[in-house]
């Protein structure tokens, strides 16, 4: 680690210990939250979040539907902090995601949700925050500081968090030894050579990103870094909907990045990649079976489910190098502040 790195570099090639730290030291507490979910039964489960936490949660709604059929339901914090409105939740797990736990409307929501009946759960990177106050149980991410603007290990260890919670409330057994592997194959991710995207990145002022499933809730978060940290006009589109008419305004050699992970809808993912190419447009997929968009590497962590945090970090590694070849400064995005308050 050299000393003229970006601190966004530094706390990228951090993310393998953060997430080894956080299934060492947060395993009780998951292990625990998980006996009282089970316990609980809830009807379906309810998300609180803004930015790159609400990312965060996109893709434990995939995890939750796909992994124990509970649904996921997105509640607009507004609904509790501007409207006053109460929530009835009974019977519900409601689950707050922030690495601060600090912005009032999240913590508002959190305090509405847990008078409306929801076992309340708060994700943060601070266990003794506003927001950990105010839920019923936390699960600390145990990130350490992240002194970057853009958060990267904090969407990392909080995405790891949500899916331990929901493997041990499964008690799935392969899902739970993929995440007890996941520090090394992120340690791969994260040096992962994206460099050709970096390229073609270099000279973009619009793209598209693309997934379906967890791997949507990946593009997603992407779309935010290219924006945030690049000055990039990046729009996120599920695989299934780009053609219905995003499609118009692709040109020739128009970038698009393709998450494609190792799941069931790679074949999807990747089928809407070839066509973009086959249009003109500048095509990268995650994935090793394309002809006329360009292959990317990716990371095999041994499970469909994991395969897209390797993917998000892989990502992370290549939008810093972007940044810096367009000389902007990663750690300090304009107009950007690390703690957003919103009322």
């Amino acid at each position: 680690m050299t000393d003229n790195q970006s601190q966004m570099r530094r706390e990228i090639l951090e993310i393998p210990d953060a997430v080894g730290r956080l299934l060492d030291q947060g395993g009780a507490a998951i292990r625990a939250t998980a006996k009282a979910a089970r316990d609980l039964d809830p009807a379906y489960i309810a998300t609180v979040a803004r930015g790159s936490s609400d990312h965060v949660c996109t893709y434990l709604k995939y995890v939750s539907e796909i992994t124990l059929g509970l649904p996921v339901a997105s509640i607009g914090p507004s609904v509790a902090s501007i409207y006053h409105a109460p929530l009835r939740l009974g019977g519900s797990l409601c689950l707050s995601v922030s690495q601060s736990g600090k912005s009032p409307d999240i913590v508002e929501l959190a305090r509405v949700a847990g008078a409306g009946g929801a076992m309340t759960v708060a994700v943060t990177n601070d266990a003794a925050s506003p927001l950990a106050q105010a839920s019923d149980r936390v699960l600390n991410i145990h990130a350490g500081p992240e002194l970057s603007v853009a958060a990267t290990k904090t969407f990392v260890t909080s995405a790891v968090a949500g899916l331990a919670l929901i493997a041990e409330a499964a008690r799935d057994k392969a899902l739970r030894a993929a995440i007890a592997g996941l520090p090394a194959h992120l340690e791969a991710a994260a040096r992962a050579d994206w460099g050709a995207l970096v390229d073609r990145l270099a000279r973009a002022e619009s793209l598209y990103t693309l997934g379906r499933g967890p791997g949507f809730a990946m593009s997603g978060e992407a779309a935010l870094k290219l924006k945030e940290t690049c000055q990039i006009h990046a729009e996120n589109y599920s695989s299934a909907e780009v053609l219905h008419g995003p499609v118009s305004i692709v040109s020739q050699d128009f970038p698009v990045l393709a998450f494609a992970a190792g799941d069931a809808a790679e074949p999807a993912v990747l089928d809407v990649a070839e066509a973009l190419a086959g249009k003109g447009a500048s095509v990268f997929v995650t994935s090793g079976d394309a002809t006329n968009a360009q292959a990317l590497p990716r990371v095999e962590t041994g499970h469909p489910l994991t395969d897209p945090i390797a993917l998000i970090v892989s990502f992370y590694a290549m939008v810093e190098q972007v940044a810096l070849a367009r000389g902007v400064d990663p750690d300090r995005p304009r107009h950007l502040n690390k703690v957003t308050e919103t009322v």
